[in-house]
């Protein structure tokens, strides 16, 4: 919680195991939290204003409105359910926004980056040109993007095939990074790699398969380990000189098992565990941790909230929607909020 005071910020955290969006803030000296059911919660991008959500066959735009009964609590953000795009199961994953203000995903199980339609249920952006069309079917497990002055440039998969599903043989050494602009790999023989991130001129990103995070060195095509976090890494955003790095635990016969990781924990004496590393990436040390106990045993994403201390989020359930409302009146946002009648 001290460091979150330190860096003026607080995070949100997506669970898609059971479906949380997840607000990490303080006050009176403690961490707080605030969970919001959404199925399937996934990416997450935001600029403290608005947010947008992937989940499991919608996007959700989310708006901070003022609320005065928020604010005397304590929260000094309120993000509210506005737009759900409905774009059917696209098994979406990260989440970014471009220079337009509109969202770009990675729709994994059509191989490709995609946006919001009014009209369809996505449009189609880029894709790998090894994909020989779009289909739904999961052959390379497309899954990370990075955006660079609000452009798609970079992106993570698990294996360059045109086969479906073909990527699950290839989970040790087949993760590729490539570049959207040039349309050819910058990084191979990674291990299910995730989450890449631009930050301060350089391309970070997650060696999940290996538990290492690292920087990638784009004129070598070389992956540069910089710290090991104990558990499968998805989810990373970044504060000044530091990374977030999102933990789950390796479970045997699923996808997180039977990798790198494992004998990497076992050689260092270490056990998973499912939560957050803070690593200060001038020492490559983790500073901090936050382990999550109870039924949640995976993340996917995490996100940065500058300048907040303390976010909320209404959830979808009929009374925090129908009963709340907000409107411009006499040059100014008020907000309503009613009491449901007694039956």
């Amino acid at each position: 919680m001290s460091w979150l005071e330190e860096l003026d910020a607080s995070l949100a955290v997506t669970t898609y195991q059971v479906g949380k969006l997840v607000l990490l803030g303080r006050s009176n000296g403690r961490l707080t939290t605030s969970e919001r059911s959404f199925r399937r919660a996934m990416g997450v991008s935001t600029d403290g204003q608005t947010l947008w959500l992937a989940t499991a066959y919608q996007v959700w735009r989310m708006e901070h409105q003022f609320d005065n009964n928020a604010r005397a609590s304590g929260y000094d953000r309120l993000f509210v359910p506005r737009i759900a795009y409905t774009t059917g199961d696209l098994d979406l994953h990260d989440i970014a926004i471009d220079t337009s203000g509109q969202p770009l995903f990675v729709a994994t199980l059509f191989n490709c980056l995609g946006t919001v339609s009014t009209e369809q249920s996505f449009e189609q952006v880029w894709r790998p040109p090894f994909i020989s069309g779009l289909a739904a079917e999961d052959r390379c497990h497309l899954n990370g993007l990075a955006m660079v002055d609000g452009e798609p440039r970079f992106v993570t998969l698990c294996y360059q095939s045109d086969i479906n599903r073909a990527w699950k043989s290839h989970r040790m050494h087949g993760g590729e990074l490539w570049s959207t602009t040039a349309d050819e790999p910058i990084v191979t023989g990674l291990s299910m790699p995730h989450s890449p991130r631009w930050h301060d001129g350089r391309l970070w990103l997650l060696n999940s398969g290996t538990g290492y995070l690292g920087s990638v060195d784009l004129e070598r095509g070389e992956f540069q380990p910089v710290a090991f976090v104990p558990g499968y890494a998805r989810g990373l955003a970044f504060v000044d000189h530091y990374a977030i790095v999102g933990l789950s635990r390796p479970r045997e016969q699923n996808k997180f098992g039977g990798l790198a990781l494992d004998d990497e924990l076992a050689k260092r004496g270490m056990t998973s565990y499912t939560g957050l590393a803070i690593v200060d990436l001038v020492s490559g040390e983790t500073v901090h941790t936050l382990e999550i106990q109870g039924r949640i045993a995976e993340l996917y994403d995490v996100a940065v909230l500058r300048g907040i201390k303390r976010p909320a989020a209404l959830g979808l359930t009929p009374e925090s929607l129908r009963y709340n409302v907000w409107a411009d009146a006499d040059g100014s946002r008020r907000h309503w909020r009613r009491t449901p009648k007694k039956k």
